[in-house]
């Protein structure tokens, strides 16, 4: 029995010394014992690389505009661990998690006597998020990101009205798998018989994995770039324009404030979705809720402006196609500035294929280390770095009050590598 919110938190961090365990076996068990919460939802699955949590995201704002109820389940959390479990955006309270520990601790306490053995964290919360979902807070919808992978992720245990794969790139890959073959086979595991898929995978050898896996279970897919379109994408300062032609309807000239080539993609997946939605399964979306929902969406960590002078930017780019997108971006919208990286990574990425791209944007590049067990020193990143000006630093909180202080316009201070990082930088900016 937990009484406060920081024994219930403490309690659910315990678990991380388990590891990732995948595999569906305890989430099946825990569920069955809870009486199916998982199965009064109706959900949009997501699942991807990249660019989860902002497709989430604009679903959601689309869905609200539209006015639903919509609950989020996305990870990691950037400013509280209560955001992970979210209704129309609020993350939900201290009393709400305690009361969830309360319901969910004493069946872990029994696993760890099977020899199933006891449940991570990542299960931990998602058991939580279903019991929350399906039985103390009925929401209209509720979008679910998925946490590695897919096939074996403790979300697959849901039968969703829609399934979403964002796309595919390298990252996880001593659990996932080495091709992208591979990974687009664990990602396509959370296609369901006859549920519909809506993807923006680009790869043709992923593409084909994922498109077969639909087709064994009959289920239709609905490709970016063919089965819907974007074009007329325009870059502007304070975000992106561009129109969307899906099968069922056109729209011309939608805006965005989340800046990037790659968010116009993400935003094409939510109009896809919400699209789909409301001509099978009759959700109320007006064309005004669907262009405000996208205009109001934010999603903090990803580019994201703390301060104008000096300009400041986080961005939780943490794999080589989260990389890629961050120069394409910076290029894009701040061709003549001098940008100052800061970069601190979990030891576990591909940094060899990170570190040199972000270096081909950098003025200077500063390597730093942060709090958390699978941290990478700041040596180790700067080996990996040939740009002529790089250097190392311990304390990376005086590095942001010593860039606070620039007068110069054309200083741009990006801190990026991972979003652990970025949330406690987030932290400290806006104390």
């Amino acid at each position: 029995m937990v009484n406060t919110y920081t024994e219930a938190v403490n309690w659910i961090h315990g678990r991380l010394k388990l590891g990732i365990k995948p595999g569906l076996k305890r989430m099946e068990w825990m569920l069955e014992r809870l009486e199916h919460p998982e199965r009064r939802l109706k959900a949009v699955h997501v699942a991807g690389t990249n660019g989860k949590g902002s497709t989430v995201c604009y679903l959601r704002h689309i869905l609200q505009e539209a006015g639903y109820s919509v609950g989020t389940f996305t990870s990691p959390y950037v400013e509280q661990f209560n955001e992970r479990i979210s209704v129309n955006g609020v993350p939900i309270s201290d009393e709400e998690i305690v009361q969830l520990v309360n319901v969910i601790q004493p069946l872990a306490e029994e696993l760890e006597q099977t020899e199933l053995g006891g449940p991570t964290e990542f299960e931990v919360i998602t058991v939580m998020m279903f019991y929350y979902f399906g039985k103390m807070n009925v929401q209209d919808i509720v979008i679910i990101e998925a946490g590695l992978g897919g096939r074996l992720d403790s979300t697959n245990v849901i039968y969703p009205l829609l399934s979403v794969i964002t796309n595919v790139s390298y990252d996880h890959m001593n659990i996932l798998g080495e091709t992208i073959e591979k990974i687009a086979f664990e990602k396509a595991g959370i296609i369901k018989s006859g549920v519909p898929v809506v993807t923006g995978v680009e790869q043709e050898e992923a593409l084909h994995v994922i498109q077969e896996k639909a087709k064994q279970l009959k289920a239709k897919t609905y490709v970016l770039g063919n089965d819907f379109v974007t074009s007329d994408v325009i870059s502007f300062e304070h975000g992106e324009r561009f129109s969307v032609q899906t099968m069922f309807a056109n729209y011309p000239n939608l805006t965005i404030s989340m800046l990037g080539a790659h968010q116009v993609k993400n935003a094409a997946l939510a109009v896809m979705a919400a699209d789909y939605l409301r001509v099978y399964y009759s959700f109320i979306i007006e064309e005004e809720a669907l262009r405000n929902g996208l205009a109001k969406a934010k999603w903090i960590g990803r580019f994201e402006t703390l301060s104008d002078k000096p300009t400041i930017i986080i961005d939780g780019a943490h794999n080589e196609a989260g990389v890629e997108s961050l120069v394409q971006t910076v290029k894009t919208h701040y061709p003549d500035r001098d940008v100052h990286l800061l970069v601190a990574a979990l030891a576990d990425k591909p940094l060899d294929k990170m570190i040199p791209q972000l270096s081909r944007i950098a003025k200077t590049i500063t390597f730093t280390s942060f709090d958390f067990p699978r941290a990478a020193t700041a040596e180790q990143l700067a080996q990996l770095c040939k740009h002529p000006n790089k250097t190392c630093c311990d304390d990376w909180k005086q590095w942001l009050t010593d860039a606070k202080k620039s007068k110069n316009d054309r200083d741009l201070f990006l801190i990026t590598g991972s979003l652990y990082f970025i949330s406690d930088v987030r932290k400290f900016l806006k104390n």
